[in-house]
C-alpha cells in the first residue's frame, strides 16, 4: 500500500524506495500508539508527509546550493530570526489557552510548583491538577503547530481531533472519528504525525500487523510473552497462543491483512484481552461460522469455534463488505 502511494506521487524517482522505508520506520515507531483502525490512515498520512518533506528539503538545498563553496561559512544570518519566531509561536500558543490553564502550566513548568501545592491553591486534588496539566499540554502542542503553520482549522471538527491525537486519548479519538478525519483534512493530516509521535510507548500492550504466516507466529509469541508477565500457567499460555494463531490465520486467509492487539487487563481480575480486526469481506452468517465443526479451510481444524472454546470470553462482530472484529479474553486462574 505504501509503495503504491509513494509511486503515485513520485513515480520512478531515485528516492522512491527510501521514501517507502522512511514511511514504514515512522509507522512502526508509532504503531503501539495508534488507535486500532487508524494504522492504514496513519500510514497514508505519513507517506504524504515524508514525500512533502523531501520536496521541501530539495527546494531548500537548491536555494542554498551557492553556499557550499564557502568553507568558512559564518553562522546562518537567519538563526536569530528563527529563534525569535520560535519564541513568538510559543507566546501566541500560550495566549490561546485560558487564563487558568496558562497560569497553572507556567507555575508547574517554569516555577516548578508541584501538583499538591497547586491543588491546594486551586481547591482541587493533585490528580485533577495532573489531568488538567496533561490536557493543557496537549492543547498547547496543537496551538503551537497551528501558529507555525499560520493556519486556522477549516472545520469545527479539526481541533477536537487534533486535541485527541495530541493527548493520546484513544477513547476520544474513536468518539471524534479521527481516523476518517485525517484522511479528509489536509491540515490535520500534516499535523497528526508530529502530534502522535510524541506519545509514550505502552508496555502492557502489543500490536502486530497481520499480513502473512510470519505475522501469525509473531502474534502467537507476543501473546505468550505478554501473558507470562501475569503468571499464567504453561498450559494456559499454550491455550492462549493457539487461540491467537487461529484468529490471526483467519485474517491472513480471508482478509489478507489486519491487526491483532494483545493487552494486559486488571479488571475485574488479571487477564489478557485479544482483539483481532480486519477490513476484509466479513462473515455473512456469523452463527454458522461459530458452529462447532464448521471450517472453510485446512487450518489447525479449530477455527473460530475452537478459539471460542479455548478462551473464557469470546465475541465476533462482522459486517459483510466492511470486515470482522474478534474480541476474546483469557483470565488468569487463581490459586
Amino acid at each position: 500500500m505504501v509503495r503504491r502511494i509513494v509511486g503515485a506521487r513520485v513515480g520512478a524517482h531515485p528516492a522512491a524506495e527510501d521514501l517507502v522505508q522512511e514511511t514504514l520506520v515512522r509507522v512502526l515507531a508509532a504503531s503501539d500508539r495508534i488507535e486500532p483502525g487508524m494504522l492504514e490512515p496513519y500510514a497514508i498520512v505519513t507517506a504524504r508527509n515524508v514525500i512533502a518533506s523531501m520536496w521541501r528539503e530539495g527546494d531548500r538545498q537548491q536555494r542554498n546550493q551557492h553556499r557550499v563553496v564557502d568553507l568558512e561559512a559564518p553562522a546562518a544570518p537567519d538563526e536569530e530570526l528563527l529563534a525569535s519566531e520560535e519564541q513568538s509561536a510559543v507566546a501566541q500558543a500560550l495566549a490561546r489557552l485560558t487564563e487558568r490553564e496558562r497560569e497553572t502550566l507556567v507555575a508547574h513548568e517554569v516555577a516548578g510548583q508541584d501538583t499538591r501545592s497547586l491543588a491546594s491553591q486551586n481547591g482541587s486534588t493533585p490528580g485533577a491538577v495532573a489531568a488538567q496539566l496533561n490536557r493543557t499540554r496537549a492543547r498547547l502542542r496543537v496551538e503551537y503547530l497551528l501558529v507555525q503553520e499560520q493556519a486556522e482549522p477549516p472545520t469545527d471538527r479539526c481541533r477536537p481531533v487534533l486535541y485527541a491525537l495530541s493527548s493520546g486519548d484513544r477513547r476520544r479519538q474513536r468518539e471524534v472519528d479521527a481516523a476518517r478525519h485525517v484522511l479528509e483534512c489536509d491540515l490535520c493530516a500534516r499535523l497528526s504525525q508530529p502530534l502522535m509521535e510524541r506519545g509514550h510507548q505502552r508496555d502492557d500492550e502489543v500490536r502486530i500487523a497481520i499480513r502473512g504466516d510470519a505475522d501469525i507466529v509473531s502474534a502467537r509469541q507476543a501473546a505468550r510473552e505478554l501473558a507470562s508477565r501475569l503468571g499464567f500457567s504453561k498450559t494456559d499460555l499454550t491455550v492462549l497462543a493457539t487461540a491467537v494463531s487461529e484468529v490471526a490465520r483467519n485474517i491472513v486467509r480471508f482478509a489478507g491483512s489486519g491487526e491483532v492487539v494483545v493487552e494486559l487487563i486488571e479488571s475485574p481480575r488479571p487477564g489478557v484481552q485479544v482483539v483481532a480486526r480486519d477490513t476484509g469481506p466479513g462473515i455473512e452468517d456469523v452463527d454458522r461460522a461459530m458452529a462447532d465443526g464448521y471450517s472453510t479451510y485446512a487450518g489447525l481444524g479449530l477455527g473460530l469455534p475452537g478459539a471460542r472454546r479455548l478462551m473464557d470470553e469470546f465475541s465476533v462482530v462482522s459486517e459483510p463488505g466492511r470486515g470482522t472484529t474478534v474480541t476474546m479474553t483469557k483470565w488468569r486462574q487463581e490459586g
